[in-house]
């Protein structure tokens, strides 16, 4: 094995702060605009960044180019990390929050786009930092399409691979074969998605201030929003919500399938099995939860308002429809507390944490690909039990899937489930009670947000303790980046030089 080439690690990584820097410049933007009084905390901590990224880029700019897998996870890892550190400082400067692991917590939360927050009183934060916030979710949503798409599969990250038939590669029916056009077209639906998004909502009610925030959260799958209640604050106006919804779906469907859409074939769409698994799953788990809602359920004596509109039924379809999608593609936007509707409702939406959306989305969570080929695994052992000598094989959208890919997802599960138990371990050593810790460790490891418990929909994290909101913001990171990006890195072979 070769040494690492530490120059490219630092040149990308300085790249990446850079980014990150001059991104804060709008929030700053947005502050002046506002008059918000935070304006110069915000342009200082904008222009550290910058100099620190250009020193970064300085020390690295005689790099040799070509990246071996090692330095693509460092990269991939480091970069992150160090994004958040110094996607930190505006907080810091501004004093929003009263210590470090709160500050360190929020922002984790914001890259990866987990929605989950300590902040007690939203509404009261300058416009600039409310702004950061939702570009911090931003942010992380472009990244996490670019990685999907671009970087891990060439990293041989199996998770990822998954989507074969879409992703880009020298095949000729696939999206592109070069990866800088790939990000490209993928980065511009994301953000044709995002202003459209941002006008629908301002031309159904929603400042534009506002508007522009929660069409940056919808996309990039987070849920961070500017208003306490999150979206049950708009529950009088529902073309809100299902603006929102529509965008949800979108964000949690395969963006690449968004791009055949536009490029008019539509067939690859309607004919992708992770698409059409993904639509008919909502859809039922939607039914089940408006079943439950108008049987055995009063909103009205829910935490949240909930004025019926355009009746109960309309009522009661729109919530069940908007909540499911925000679990299923980890969105996490709230528009009532679901752990209030019955316990098999809590236990209903807890098992949906588990799911999240399409591979090559901004959703987090397991994927639905992942579930349908060890579904479809676990099938084709019943038939080979009964015809030990058949060759048969599982197909993805008409492909042979081969046993490599098959047997990497069933290790991604089985680690999954590993993180989650060890995860719920560590709350509970932190005093967490059962149904806080596996509450709080399903929502982190799966980029979620509301949890269930204390730190469900009509709670909060603030309650944490200070390790506490570190091991979750590693739960947060480790979710995001699929697992091995940030598992191997604890390998003792991943750092021997032969």
């Amino acid at each position: 094995m070769q040494n690492l080439n530490y120059k490219i690690i630092v040149f990308f990584i300085g790249i990446l702060l850079f980014f990150n820097g001059g991104l804060m410049l709008f929030s700053s933007l947005i502050s002046y605009i506002y008059k918000d009084g935070v304006t110069f905390e915000i342009i200082l901590a904008s222009f550290i960044v910058l100099a620190i990224g250009s020193i970064f880029i300085l020390l690295g700019r005689k790099h040799n180019k070509h990246i071996h897998k090692r330095e693509g996870y460092l990269i991939v890892s480091l970069g992150w990390l160090l994004m958040v550190l110094s996607g930190t400082f505006p907080y810091i400067f501004t004093e929003t929050f009263p210590n470090f692991p709160s500050t360190f917590f929020e922002t984790m939360s914001g890259y990866t786009a987990t929605g989950a927050t300590v902040l007690n009183d939203i509404e009261t934060l300058p416009s600039g930092i409310l702004f950061w916030r939702s570009m911090t979710h931003w942010i992380g949503g472009m990244g996490i399409i670019v990685l999907a798409i671009a970087i891990l599969p060439l990293l041989g990250i199996g998770g990822m691979q998954l989507f074969s038939a879409e992703a880009p590669g020298p095949n000729g029916d696939k999206l592109h074969p070069r990866i800088a056009d790939t990000a490209k077209r993928l980065w511009l639906i994301y953000v044709f998605f995002t202003i459209s998004e941002a006008l629908m909502l301002h031309l159904a009610g929603m400042t534009i201030f506002d508007a522009i925030n929660h069409a940056m959260s919808t996309m990039a799958s987070g849920g961070f929003s500017t208003k306490n209640e999150s979206l049950a604050y708009w529950n009088h106006q529902p073309w809100i919500h299902y603006i929102i919804i529509v965008f949800m779906f979108l964000a949690g469907s395969n963006f690449v399938l968004s791009y055949f859409a536009f490029s008019g074939k539509i067939s690859r769409v309607l004919k992708d099995n992770e698409f059409i698994t993904f639509f008919f799953f909502i859809i039922t788990c939607s039914l089940i939860v408006f079943g439950t809602l108008i049987y055995s359920v009063d909103l009205s004596n829910s935490s949240f308002q909930h004025p019926q509109v355009w009746g109960k039924f309309e009522s009661s379809l729109r919530h069940s429809i908007f909540q499911v999608l925000a679990i299923i593609t980890t969105t996490g936007f709230v528009t009532s507390d679901y752990t209030s509707w019955t316990s098999f409702m809590t236990i209903f939406f807890f098992g949906l944490m588990f799911i999240g959306g399409s591979a090559g989305s901004t959703s987090g969570g397991v994927k639905i690909v992942r579930y349908l080929l060890m579904i479809k695994g676990a099938l084709l052992e019943f038939k080979k039990s009964l015809h030990p000598n058949a060759i048969i094989q599982p197909r993805y959208n008409g492909k042979v899937v081969n046993q490599e890919i098959l047997g990497n997802i069933f290790t991604f599960f089985i680690l999954y489930v590993l993180s989650f138990i060890l995860g719920s371990l560590v709350f509970g050593f932190f005093g967490l009670d059962f149904k806080n810790a596996i509450g709080v460790a399903a929502a982190c490891l799966g980029n979620v947000g509301p949890a269930i418990g204390d730190f469900g929909p009509s709670g909060n994290f603030s309650n944490l303790p200070s390790f506490g909101k570190f091991w979750a913001s590693f739960l947060m990171l480790l979710g995001r980046l699929e697992l091995f990006t940030v598992l191997i890195l604890f390998t003792p072979f991943f750092w021997k030089k032969t």
